[in-house]
């Protein structure tokens, strides 16, 4: 069954600020009736707020508009992410004036206050989620959509899946992709070897193993999967397989599933901002041309919805080649998404919807409901451009 996806494009008819994406955020909220739906309820608006010198995360004039609604409403709104990103928030606009609500770090300032969930999965035994992000009675899931360099994207998913969890689980996730072994040191038995297949990699991936030199180790990040590697080494020697990529998304899509069911299904709220999509996440704490157009807002009851309808958008157009930092090699190929053609084919960033689907968390069947759909203006007919002094 497909649910209602809401959409407003950055696309505008007219000149007029009531079609700019502010604006059409309060026509979205409306559809989602989130004023009535948060009376008397505690919000979390779980959101990236990057760092450093980052300035590509959701502006701050959307976050107030989302505040404001939230407050009408009768709702007590508080910005939500990881405890360092909650820390510097201001140095990047967000603060209580700004969006008119707190912040407050998931699991406290030393990520010391959190919820522990147990399931076994690779080496996995537990993911340590944010109490305070628990405690509250509503949850809206606020992400920018953007490139990722461990699984090709980040959006809705991704949000939650890490920023949720304290540092300690953080870690842990990454760590999945390194429980399928990759590397058969009995295949390579002199330094040499292992030097030629280290420069084999174009992207400086491969690194002797810190605790076992006669062992290489892959950061997953870099890793394009072009398979130089393979073909510089002995036969067996060393593996790219897609399971290793897949392990991440699989891991992130349980987490996610443990905070889904700690809120009843009608008090969840999933918004992709698709806005200055940049090739990697805002952790970065940098921010780097755009690979992909502007495209607007997606919005929905349903994770998996929502981040099926940004995707299959997102994939309609082509990686912006120029913008793609010189360092980074795509890997184009018949029909792979953008985020696989900018990171790899096995990054494939509808994996992570694949595997919230299984373990519970929507369904990514959808149907777009357009705010704001764009026509043509009358043949003709200018568009008054004109200011007076009391616009000023």
């Amino acid at each position: 069954m497909s649910s209602p996806v809401y959409f407003a494009t950055a696309k505008q008819n007219r000149l007029r600020a009531e079609e700019t994406l502010p604006a059409k955020l309060d026509l979205i909220l409306e559809k989602l009736d989130i004023k009535s739906r948060v009376k008397d309820k505690s919000v979390a608006i779980k959101m990236h707020l990057g760092g450093n010198i980052g300035y590509s995360t959701i502006h701050p004039v959307f976050v107030r508009r989302l505040v404001k609604a939230i407050k009408e409403g009768g709702g007590r709104p508080f910005l939500t992410d990881t405890a360092g990103a909650c820390e510097t928030a201001h140095e990047r606009g967000y603060s209580h004036d700004t969006i008119g609500c707190p912040i407050l770090p998931c699991a406290g300032p030393t990520e010391k206050y959190y919820k522990s969930f147990k399931k076994s999965f690779l080496q996995m035994t537990e993911w340590q989620i944010g109490g305070t992000l628990l405690d509250a009675d509503f949850l809206i899931d606020f992400a920018h959509a953007k490139g990722h360099p461990t699984c090709g994207y980040g959006g809705v998913f991704k949000n939650i899946a890490l920023g949720a969890m304290t540092g300690t689980t953080r870690s842990a996730l990454h760590d999945t992709m390194h429980q399928n072994r990759y590397w058969f040191e009995d295949k390579v038995l002199d330094e040499a070897t292992r030097k030629a297949i280290m420069d084999a990699c174009p992207m400086g991936a491969l690194v002797p193993d810190k605790e076992h030199p006669e062992k290489l180790h892959r950061h997953w990040e870099p890793c394009i999967q072009c398979k130089e590697c393979v073909d510089a080494a002995p036969e067996g020697a060393i593996t790219v397989e897609p399971q290793n990529f897949d392990a991440f998304q699989e891991a992130c899509a349980i987490g996610v599933s443990f905070v889904l069911d700690n809120f009843k299904p009608d008090r969840m709220v999933f918004i992709n901002m698709v806005t200055d999509v940049t090739p990697v996440c805002d952790c970065f704490g940098f921010t780097g041309l755009p690979i992909l157009p502007d495209i607007g807002i997606f919005a929905g009851n349903d994770i998996c919805a929502v981040e099926q309808a940004t995707l299959d958008e997102l994939g309609k157009y082509e990686i912006i080649a120029e913008n793609v930092p010189l360092s980074m090699r795509l890997q184009p190929g018949e029909g792979l998404h953008p985020f696989q053609v900018l990171h790899g084919h096995y990054k494939n960033p509808y994996k992570v919807i694949e595997f919230g689907a299984k373990y519970g968390c929507g369904d990514p069947n959808y149907k777009i409901v357009d705010v704001m759909p764009l026509y043509e203006p009358e043949a003709g007919k200018a568009d008054d451009m004109t200011i007076s002094a009391a616009d000023l």
